[in-house]
């Protein structure tokens, strides 16, 4: 179960991510596409499922966003609405800088039996007003006292540029966060950095060391992939080039996230880091879509292994 595995510390939690569909969207087609959804995942050897709360992210990105903004259904509402036929845990994300401390604490209150896991996720720049900080949120809840198992966001590229994303990671710990899922990783050596960093800080402060969930995305167009970049995912110079002039992106994409989970579980491992995987597509072309659940399987064979080879060792 999700929870044993959170509460334990394990390694290898495997979550696939999702985006409701379109606020705007006529009921039976919601239905229609949480249909195809229930039935492409229903079948994975999945421990959860990750619905995303999405924010308009321009005060955060001055240039044009490759994709237009358009509001989606709230994901709690789609979760007990739409998906309640997948038998799956599901990870709620909050976007909480929109609501009072009393709105949140209502909703806490009012959905502590029906959600098992949240994600509170801050405004996405200090440009966009908000109501509720971060901070706030997490008081909110751990006043609430609810059933509810928190985690929280990491950003590998934050860590590059400001060099505490660890100190931030203890700190979200002590305000009430059990597990970590992070923005899509294209760039190892900062996802690396950051790793080390969180693991010495835990050996020299006597800290516990909780699961880090780090999200793959397959890259299936140049277009998917200034996107991506648009939302602040760093992809190297190096792999810029070789994607752009690839015969397949989208084939070279897919292994290059495999590299990137090998190396993780490789760099982990030696040292007791718990760390899973949550895959997902930003983009909904049905190739993107399919590649990532492809890209599921294999990350999910890639960490049975070395689950079985630890067990060999001890």
């Amino acid at each position: 179960m999700l929870e044993d595995k959170i509460r334990n510390r394990n390694s290898g939690i495997l979550l696939y991510g999702l985006t409701p569909p379109k606020l705007q969207a006529d009921i039976n087609k919601i239905q229609t596409i949480a249909n195809k959804q229930i039935e492409r995942i229903s079948g994975l050897e999945l421990d959860g499922l990750v619905l995303y709360d999405i924010q308009d992210e321009s005060s955060r990105n001055d240039s044009p966003r490759p994709f237009p903004f358009m509001e989606t259904l709230s994901p709690d509402v789609y979760s007990a609405n739409y998906l309640k036929d997948l038998n799956l845990p599901k990870i709620i994300y909050k976007s909480v800088g929109k609501y009072s401390k009393q709105e949140l604490s209502n909703w806490i209150q009012e959905n502590s039996k029906d959600i098992n896991f949240s994600v509170f996720v801050g405004t996405p720049s200090n440009k966009q007003k908000s109501s509720l900080s971060l901070n706030d949120a997490y008081s909110v809840n751990r006043i609430a006292d609810a059933s509810i198992t928190l985690g929280g966001v990491t950003i590998p590229e934050r860590h590059y540029k400001k060099n505490d994303e660890h100190q931030r990671l203890f700190s979200k710990i002590d305000k009430g966060c059990h597990f970590f899922i992070s923005q899509c990783v294209y760039n190892i050596n900062n996802t690396k950095n950051f790793l080390s960093d969180y693991y010495y800080s835990s050996l020299d402060n006597h800290r516990e060391l909780l699961p880090i969930i780090f999200t793959l995305t397959p890259c299936g167009s140049i277009k998917t992939m200034e996107f991506m970049e648009w939302l602040g995912i760093d992809i190297p110079q190096w792999l810029k080039n070789d994607l752009k002039h690839s015969e397949d992106i989208l084939t070279k994409s897919i292994d290059v996230c495999k590299t990137i989970a090998k190396e993780l579980l490789d760099y982990c491992a030696g040292k007791n880091i718990p760390i899973g995987f949550n895959i997902e597509s930003v983009s909904i072309r049905k190739a993107e879509i399919e590649a990532s659940i492809e890209l599921l399987k294999d990350v999910k064979e890639m960490m049975n292994k070395y689950e079985t080879s630890a067990v060999s060792l001890r």
